[in-house]
């Protein structure tokens, strides 16, 4: 690792001692993925990114302890440094883990899309329980380790799409299962995001750093760049090096409903095509079309080849002739057109405020019997719930890894098409491999690279060399992903 600058050697050889010695040093219960339990039975819950969305979860977990908080800007945090005023601070989660993983039992992280991955790991190879905001990783590659962790260290996973565990989710899953709307070939999804800058080029020069900021930390395993506000605070979501866009961003979402209904996996093949965009921040509004190969049909209702169509930015798919004049499609914002061969569902977020069309047709339907387990506590409270409970009889949250890392797959492989449309070819996914399967070594892609200054606006690089980076990410000197 390399030395932040807010360390001293002393503090930082003792934080890279404790990572190289690995589990051997720790007790069994640690490892089994049972932990430290405070007196009171309360999980002591670590936050890093807290400055957010974080603060939004920690909330939701405060009836337990929060015993350390670590975040790259102290001012941004600041409110919910307040809220726990006996919680110690940090600014370097690789410190935090180092000097208090006797005391910390399950770790909440929000930061900024490319750097869950690298925090998610480092505690769950501590043995601690990780609650991890969506989108769960910046890339497919990180995606597929974080699984491969889960499994490994057999520690309770949960993402942050809150959503997944709502009675809607059930709801609209027994609907389409019980064949209620036939065979479904296509499904539509929207949202209205970005509504932060997108399309942008980098900024020229940078601004001087305020303080009570760690850049460094902030830009962990991406390669540096000088500080300027147009990434931090939160506008890091348009930029690919930091964010995955507006798809990124609320499929994780959106598209929940469509993979936990549709038992969706690796799509066979995806395209895309959007406004003007550069290698340096995603398109204001983008189209991708994926396809799904045939999976196991449930029941007597058959699971074929499908489309799953994203639309952002302001793009919408045509009005169902069934929806009657003056109602909204699916939440207006956000929402999932299911086409079926007996009907159509339309819904928002997490299968919310789901009609079935034809109205008339659907009138008398008797919902499904209950298969689907309801969830009673809010999202978070459900991963703390199966923290605390022994892993025997351990129930698992409902957006576990063993389901968030394929969907959080499926969403980000997606902005590889974005970004290699300029072949102008339907892209062939081998999701197994992460690869793709139809380029070949003498494919050239013309990339915008969206820098100011003397270099070239637009490289020809080779196309499947570019791909790979885009699924594995090389990461800064320093930074590493090993399982």
């Amino acid at each position: 690792m390399e030395t932040p600058k807010n360390l001293t050697r002393r503090e930082f050889v003792g934080a890279t001692a404790v990572t190289a010695a690995g589990f051997t040093i720790l007790p069994s219960q640690v490892v089994s993925g049972l932990g430290h339990k405070a007196p009171t039975d309360k999980l002591n819950i670590a936050g890093i990114g807290v400055g957010g969305k974080g603060q939004v979860n920690l909330k939701n977990m405060s009836s337990e302890n929060i015993v350390a908080l670590c975040d790259i800007d102290w001012n941004y945090a600041a409110k919910t440094f307040n809220q726990y005023p006996s919680a110690k601070k940090y600014m370097d989660f690789r410190v935090m883990l180092s000097e208090m993983h006797k005391d910390i039992d399950a770790v909440m992280i929000a930061t900024p899309d490319h750097t869950h991955a690298v925090c998610a790991l480092a505690a769950m190879q501590l043995g601690k329980h990780v609650y991890v905001q969506k989108p769960l990783t910046h890339t497919v590659y990180e995606s597929r380790m974080l699984l491969e962790a889960s499994r490994k260290y057999k520690v309770v996973t949960q993402m942050g799409n809150e959503g997944h565990s709502s009675d809607s989710v059930a709801e609209v899953c027994e609907l389409i299962w019980s064949g209620a709307i036939g065979t479904v070939d296509k499904v539509e999804a929207w949202t209205d995001r970005p509504i932060w800058p997108q399309g942008l080029t980098r900024p020229p020069q940078g601004m001087w750093l305020p303080e009570g900021i760690n850049w460094d930390l902030f830009i962990g395993p991406a390669a540096m760049r000088p500080y300027h506000s147009a990434y931090h605070p939160w506008n890091w979501r348009g930029w690919w090096d930091f964010g995955t866009g507006a798809l990124g961003d609320m499929a994780c979402h959106v598209l929940d409903i469509v993979f936990a209904a549709l038992k969706l996996g690796h799509p066979d093949t995806v395209e895309a095509s959007s406004s003007t965009f550069n290698n340096e921040s995603a398109p204001n509004s983008s189209l991708i079309r994926y396809n799904f190969p045939s999976r196991a049909d449930i029941g007597k209702l058959k699971m074929p080849a499908l489309d799953v169509v994203w639309y952002d930015g302001g793009l919408l798919p045509a009005r169902p002739d069934s929806l009657p004049d003056g109602i909204e499609l699916g939440q207006g914002k956000n929402g999932v057109i299911f086409h079926g061969s007996k009907g159509k569902l339309v819904c928002g977020n997490y299968g919310s405020g789901y009609k079935l069309l034809p109205e008339e047709k659907f009138a008398k339907l008797v919902k499904p019997p209950k298969t689907v387990r309801r969830i009673e506590v809010h999202h978070e409270m459900d991963w703390v719930r199966a923290c605390k409970e022994s892993p025997e009889t351990r129930v698992l949250p409902a957006s576990n890894f063993e389901y968030a890392c394929p969907l959080n797959e499926m969403v980000v492989m997606g902005n590889l098409a974005v970004r290699m449309q300029g072949l102008q070819k339907k892209l062939k996914w081998d999701g197994e491999n992460m690869n793709f399967t139809n380029l070949s070594d003498n494919d050239k892609i013309k990339v915008s690279t969206g820098i100011p200054g003397s270099e070239p606006k637009t490289l020809e690089l080779n196309a499947k060399q570019f791909a790979a980076e885009l699924v594995k990410t090389n990461y800064r000197k320093g930074w590493t992903l090993t399982v």
